[in-house]
């Protein structure tokens, strides 16, 4: 008998993969696919994802590529086209986010998606020319395609059997399960990254962001909770002692900052000069606003709701996702107490969901862009002078008048042309250098300035009694460089009074008459807020009454006068991380945290009377 020769296992694959080499090499360049997508999405994200991505956070980053990647395979049959389809994915949103990072001073999160229109209603004002970020990400994505093309291509579209494709399936959704709907992200303390957003890296942090993009009810939530709240602080009448005004204006200005909170800075001259000289019947100071850059109507939400972002997830924008009819507001007081209510924004009506917000906000009416009567524009914005027109025409319309206004003059970028701007401040070359485009900036702050001293001026001759609530939204997205050349360090190295001075804009309060009353025990300079409780004060000093929510935010405030997402001012002045807070200041906090859910989220009826004014 004549015996088989008996063959080794690797003289097998040798000759196997010398009959089917291209196959292999293909799978080879698909399965490399993923971490090239890693790095080159990391370069348009300004990581070095050698050094500033820990390995946890490379492997987190690197399931999803390849979840990306395998799903394409899954879908499309061939190793080729889903391997550039992944690659070309992965480049376009990495590309994405790197124009996000570069307006606004941190990476795309899921609240920019859904506020697509607001994006695209700026989109013409940004600088989009080629930087070495995406020069470098564009080789890398140009080798790797060329390297999909030299494989050799499938004759034939080939599914996977199912032995391969429903273990593949099934770890993919397996493991998204456990990302989006269990306890596995907050188990092993993984959250989305504040400070300097990319270093988590772009796609983790996106979807951890998605992850928490619902509201989480508190711990210790209970309608009988808020039922307990609601007998401790009940709703004050008005105070007959101060002076109701006839016209009570709130605006909001556009991305204007007072750059004198850091130590080092230095220009020509002061942008703002006669914001500093406001001195008679002023209430005036710091509000630590809870968004850096970006994020106008999280501002605006606060200072007309009393509700906090910071028991949001991160970056999420509640005019688009909690805002419902009914919602207890400032605008809704007003209105109870004989006010025309009008909200007014002098650009697109798209933005931010506003019209439907404004709507369940209880505003009577709304104005934007195109109720601009002869408007005077500032590079491609409706000038803060044009604006404080329409406020003129309006309060002397109406009866009494609660006018909440948002500005658009000072939105970036900052480097548009100079059309009806003069070049008025000059900076050092150090600010220069690190970003160009600053002192564009700063001489639109002048025009703010100059229409400041109109509006006042204004209504000083004026026999109505009118109070004017004036607050930036934010401070402008210069680039990290620019902050980095004021603190002296890199931003990651900051401590927590640091980081919170680019949260710092400047508020005050003037009226016409003489204050006093509600006034009297207050401080006038130098008074810190956050916004959540700016139309509390607003309510008070213009003797209006107080819900009991609004009650608990005045007795609040007395403890922990500014609460942000990354930190808290105390009564003392101390600047404080949630894990530095007292005992007694965290008991605020989880009341805090009771009373915004209910009002945000679970406004029942017998909680109602805490948060709504009975108008009768």
């Amino acid at each position: 008998m004549i015996q088989k020769e008996r063959k080794h296992p690797l003289q097998w694959l040798r000759r196997d993969l010398g009959e089917h080499l291209d196959r292999y090499l293909a799978r080879l360049v698909f399965l490399l696919g993923p971490w090239l997508c890693l790095w080159m999405v990391e370069v348009l994200n300004q990581n070095d994802v050698f050094s500033d991505l820990d390995v946890w956070q490379v492997a987190m980053n690197l399931i999803w590529y390849y979840a990306l990647f395998f799903v394409c395979r899954l879908v499309l049959g061939r190793l080729r086209r889903a391997a550039a389809l992944g690659a070309v994915l992965s480049f376009l949103v990495g590309l994405l986010n790197h124009y996000i990072l570069r307006f606004r001073g941190r990476i795309l999160f899921p609240a920019d998606v859904a506020g697509w229109r607001t994006a695209a209603n700026v989109a013409d004002g940004f600088d989009y020319s080629m930087d070495q970020y995406i020069v470098q990400a564009a080789i890398l994505l140009v080798g790797y395609l060329f390297l999909v093309w030299m494989c050799a291509p499938q004759r034939k579209r080939a599914r996977l059997p199912l032995a391969a494709s429903i273990p593949l399936w099934a770890a993919i959704l397996g493991y998204t399960y456990a990302f989006f709907f269990t306890g596995m992200l907050p188990a092993l303390d993984i959250y989305t990254q504040q400070w300097v957003t990319q270093r988590n890296g772009f796609l983790l942090n996106f979807t951890v962001a998605l992850r928490y993009s619902s509201v989480d009810k508190p711990r210790d939530y209970s309608k009988q909770a808020v039922l307990d709240l609601m007998e401790q602080y009940p709703a004050l009448a008005g105070d007959d002692s101060v002076t109701h005004p006839v016209n009570l204006i709130g605006i909001m200005d556009e991305s204007f900052a007072d750059f004198t909170i850091f130590d080092s800075f230095e220009s020509s001259e002061d942008p703002t000069p006669f914001l500093h000289s406001l001195k008679k019947n002023t209430i005036k100071g710091w509000m630590y606003s809870p968004v850096p850059g970006g994020g106008t109507a999280s501002v605006e939400f606060e200072y007309l709701t009393g509700f906090s972002t910071y028991f949001q997830p991160p970056h999420t924008v509640a005019y688009q996702l909690y805002v419902d009819e009914g919602m207890p507001s400032l605008a809704a007081l007003a209105g109870s107490q004989g006010y025309e209510t009008t909200a007014f924004h002098p650009y697109k009506s798209s933005g931010w969901n506003r019209p439907l917000a404004y709507h369940d906000l209880d505003f009577d009416d709304q104005m934007y862009e195109e109720d601009v009567v002869n408007p005077q524009y500032i590079r491609h914005y409706v000038s803060d002078a044009s604006d404080f027109q329409m406020i003129f025409q309006t309060t002397q319309q109406q009866v009494k008048s609660f006018f909440f206004n948002v500005t658009m003059q000072n939105h970036s970028g900052y480097a548009q042309g100079w059309n009806n701007l003069e070049r008025t401040i000059s900076l050092p070359d150090s600010l220069k250098l690190a970003d160009s485009n600053a002192e564009q900036y700063f001489a639109l702050a002048r025009q703010t300035d100059n229409a400041l001293r109109e509006l006042i001026g204004y209504y000083s001759q004026c026999d109505e009694p009118t109070m004017i609530v004036f607050f930036g939204d934010h401070q402008p997205p210069l680039k990290n460089a620019f902050y980095e050349r004021l603190y002296g360090k890199p931003l990651d190295q900051r401590t927590t009074e640091e980081v919170m001075r680019q949260y710092a804009v400047p508020f005050f309060i003037w009226t016409n008459y003489d204050l006093s009353g509600a006034e009297a025990d207050m401080q006038t300079e130098d008074v810190v807020i956050s916004p959540n409780y700016l139309g509390v004060l607003t309510a008070k000093l213009a003797g209006l009454p107080l819900t009991g929510y609004m009650n608990f935010l005045d007795q609040m405030y007395a403890e922990l006068p500014a609460i942000t997402p990354v930190g808290f001012v105390t009564r003392d002045g101390d600047f404080l991380s949630k894990k530095e807070l007292s005992d007694q200041q965290q008991d605020w906090l989880d009341q805090y945290a009771i009373l915004n859910y209910c009002g945000m989220v679970d406004l029942f009826d017998q909680a109602r009377p805490m948060f709504c004014m009975d108008e009768n």
